[in-house]
């Protein structure tokens, strides 16, 4: 007999008895779809991080201002501004790997239009930051060199902020006031989403840097081109940890600080914040794939208690078989090819059951899902693995049966 007729006669056996069949694929249509949608939530929740990474701005590294230590008490970091503009601009003229740097003040403030106000976060910035942070402005225009020089009263919204503020109306040419003191809106920036940390990037509101200084934040009374926190844009394909080790040694020396002084500043390398972030993720993923296995390995003892039952029925049949001419290995072939066929069906069931789970989890708990193709294919392929596994103990326990004790079962 060869597989083709083998695969007939095992097709026309699991017709016979549809229920049965049905309820043996019942624990692999379960495993491979739970696998399916719960590596989707996995790689759903693995994609949302990147992109959180990502809106922070590629290759970036952070400067921060230092703590004040005043008779032991440690006010914290960024009480002391102990960075400057100046600082900022060395960066960028000294460490080759550097390709831009965007100086900073930060505040809060409430903004007023109209007769609606809107508490939010308020940053003074360069004409640089918007390349260094890679924020785009989808109306209007971003600070320019001379918004900087002649601290003009100009503002850039987020998202967040010109919703609570303007609604469906164009914020475009308006004019809000921060502290008091009135801004025009001269441009709308792109909407960034949360960062890794939960923090709604879009409610936020940039003004130029001196402006900031001059009209909202105030500067520092130790020094006036001081600032919160520096931007820096390392080059692709350089080396994060080389530029960082660079850029530290450099403001060291600007600091004069001796070898055994610690530093007044913080630097923050958010390259090395993805991969810790994909590596949580993908331990999530695992875990969930894992436990969704579990299913299988069920609906794999299944199909191989059904099979045993299966050929204790057939005895005879099996017996009447050899007798006429059939080997084992085509009684072998004969079983295997039921059970590989019940696990195949099961597992097409499963992937449509997999991905139509997934746009439900997407949908109704309004959670990411996104399930890769090789998950698809790696769930089918276990599936066939199930059938065979499970299946050649039966197949196996069938082609050896003596043809004459088969004849006489009862």
């Amino acid at each position: 007999m060869n597989p083709l007729q083998s695969t007939r006669v095992a097709l026309r056996a699991l017709r016979v008895n549809k229920l049965r069949s049905i309820l043996t694929m019942l624990g692999i249509i379960i495993g491979v779809g739970a696998v399916i949608a719960m590596v989707g939530v996995g790689s759903g929740a693995q994609a949302r991080v990147a992109e959180q990474i990502q809106s922070l701005g590629s290759n970036l590294i952070i400067v921060l201002s230092g703590s004040t230590n005043t008779s032991g008490i440690r006010l914290g970091q960024g009480s002391r501004l102990s960075i400057t503009e100046e600082d900022a601009l060395a960066i960028a003229r000294e460490i080759p790997a550097v390709q831009a740097t965007a100086p900073s003040m930060r505040g809060n403030a409430q903004v007023v239009y109209g007769n609606l106000n809107w508490a939010t976060g308020i940053q003074g910035v360069t004409p640089d930051y918007s390349e260094v942070r890679e924020w785009a402005v989808i109306a209007g225009r971003f600070v320019t060199s001379e918004d900087l020089a002649g601290a003009t009263k100009v503002a850039l919204l987020g998202q967040t902020t010109a919703e609570n503020l303007f609604g469906d109306t164009d914020p475009l040419g308006q004019v809000v006031r921060i502290k008091k003191v009135p801004f025009t809106v001269i441009g709308l920036l792109d909407r960034k989403g949360q960062n890794s940390w939960g923090q709604d990037q879009d409610d936020i509101v940039l003004i130029p840097l001196s402006t900031a200084k001059k009209k909202v934040l105030g500067v520092s009374q130790a020094n006036a081109r001081s600032v919160g926190s520096i931007s820096v844009k390392i080059r692709p394909g350089e080396d994060m940890a080389e530029a960082e080790a660079q850029m530290r040694e450099l403001l060291r020396q600007r600091h004069r600080l001796q070898p055994y002084q610690e530093d007044d500043f913080t630097l923050r390398n958010l390259s090395e914040i993805l991969p810790t972030q994909e590596e949580s993720s993908k331990v999530m993923t695992y875990l969930l794939a894992a436990i969704a296995s579990v299913s299988l390995l069920v609906g794999g003892i299944g199909i191989m208690n059904i099979m045993l039952v299966s050929v204790t029925e057939r005895t005879r049949e099996i017996g009447l078989r050899m007798a006429v001419g059939a080997r084992g290995r085509d009684i072998l072939m004969q079983f295997l090819v039921e059970a590989v066929t019940l696990s195949l069906i099961g597992g097409v069931i499963g992937i449509a059951l997999g991905l139509g789970g997934s746009q439900a989890i997407s949908r109704f708990a309004e959670w990411r899902t996104q399930v890769p193709p090789q998950s698809v294919a790696m769930a089918f392929g276990f599936a066939a693995c199930v059938g065979v596994f499970f299946g050649f103990y039966p197949a196996r326990k069938a082609a050896r049966l003596d043809p004459i004790e088969a004849l006489r079962y009862e």
